[in-house]
């Protein structure tokens, strides 16, 4: 077992390795993980549940790591991939007794982020989060070698792993100032941004709930839109205008993703701190998935903007995916959100856009700058369930 497997092996999404995957019987879990391999572009030969997965050996418990050990020689597997944090000792013992490579779901979700960055920040921001992940395993590696063992799946040595660990420090330090450095350049372009007086939109929301659709509708750019987990890693901000006549600035943001460690959000929190500027922050959600789904993707997404010190007076929940969602349970997914306002909208197909463009409007201009009659067309033309009524009172 490499526990640390090279970048160049890892980031080919080509390669479709066969692995196992081990995750929790909850479905939602089970499906989030799935994704996540599939995203990494592994094929999955083999899916195993199991209630817990903090055991203290393995991860798994014993009987669960025998089984993984017999099915990895009978599919002839390359890969475990573990759906929870596993310690360098665990990850150790595993590939050990099993001989198959194994990464937990914080390798794995660093493992798409790197395969997706492709600016030099956003590169910047993977590396530090390689980095916070890799040296406490460094640390517990030097305790491995200790006891005689080799570091890992025929791993280093104490030596070469006491290296590692100073390399790796001297490397996070490195990167952290040339972080600071494009914080620096990118409080120029604020500052720069700022001067046009446009107010600014954002957009936040779980990993694929069509933020990136939206943005290309509302701005008429052509960013690459995918069902896959992570395709956003970097922010694109662009001008578009809600009304005739009155433009303001749209930024598309990295997706959450329920159990994200605090120092991958800590690593991106220079993108992430866009929203922190924003007058308006559209908060997506999926409207087609059952309501368990959203709630538990809503509490996720929330967590993170409340991490990010996000007032929620600025929030306004987009329920995305009109098209193929259910007309029913609307007090259901209205009643999730509590007292923030909502509006429906399918980013493919363009219903209810055009509403959410006067509700933008509203809310970053006043209301003088509406066309008279506008919103009573909009009613009319766009009704819908999961749309919340706008205002259609006479402008003063």
């Amino acid at each position: 077992m490499t526990e640390n497997p090279s970048r160049k092996a890892r980031s080919s999404l080509t390669g479709r390795k066969k692995v196992i995957l081990v995750t929790y019987r909850d479905e939602f879990m089970k499906n989030e993980a799935i994704g996540l391999v599939e995203a990494a572009g592994y094929s999955i030969a083999s899916l195993l549940d199991q209630k817990k997965l903090n055991h203290s050996q393995y991860g798994v418990g014993s009987g669960k790591a025998e089984e993984i050990k017999s099915i990895a020689e009978e599919l002839r597997t390359q890969m475990i991939i573990v759906d929870d944090r596993l310690s360098s000792s665990q990850a150790h013992n595993l590939a050990k007794f099993t001989h198959q490579e194994v990464i937990d779901r914080e390798r794995l979700i660093l493992d798409i982020f790197n395969s997706r960055a492709t600016t030099t920040e956003a590169k910047l921001q993977v590396k530090l989060a390689e980095l916070k992940y890799e040296i406490p395993r460094a640390r517990e590696a030097v305790r491995i070698s200790l006891k005689g063992e080799q570091a890992g799946f025929m791993g280093m040595g104490e030596y070469a792993v006491d290296i590692k660990f100073r390399a790796l420090k001297k490397q996070m330090t490195l990167v952290a100032k040339k972080l600071e450095q494009a914080k620096s350049r990118r409080e120029l372009f604020r500052v720069s941004r700022d001067r046009t007086n446009l107010p600014l939109v954002s957009l936040a929301g779980y990993t694929s709930s069509g933020k990136t659709t939206l943005f290309n509708r509302l701005t008429s750019e052509t960013k690459e839109e995918s069902a896959k987990l992570f395709t956003t890693l970097t922010t694109t901000t662009r001008s578009f205008e809600p009304i005739n006549g009155k433009k303001v600035l749209l930024s598309d943001t990295v997706g959450f993703i329920s159990r994200l460690p605090t120092y991958m959000i800590e690593a991106f929190k220079s993108t992430l701190e866009e929203l922190t500027y924003a007058d308006l922050i559209l908060l997506m959600l999926d409207a087609s998935e059952p309501i368990e789904n959203m709630e538990i993707k809503y509490s996720s997404c929330r967590n993170t903007l409340d991490q990010l010190h996000i007032n929620p007076i600025k929030i306004l929940v987009v329920m995305n995916k009109l098209d193929i969602s259910s007309r029913e349970g609307k007090e259901k997914r209205i009643s999730l959100i509590g007292e923030l306002p909502s509006i429906g909208v399918s980013a493919k197909t363009g219903e209810g856009i055009r509403k959410l463009k006067v509700k933008i409007a509203d809310t970053v201009y006043p209301e003088s700058v509406r066309p008279s009659g506008f919103a009573e067309e909009l009613v009319k033309s766009y009704p819908h369930p999961l749309v919340e009524p706008v205002d259609t009172r006479p402008l003063d």
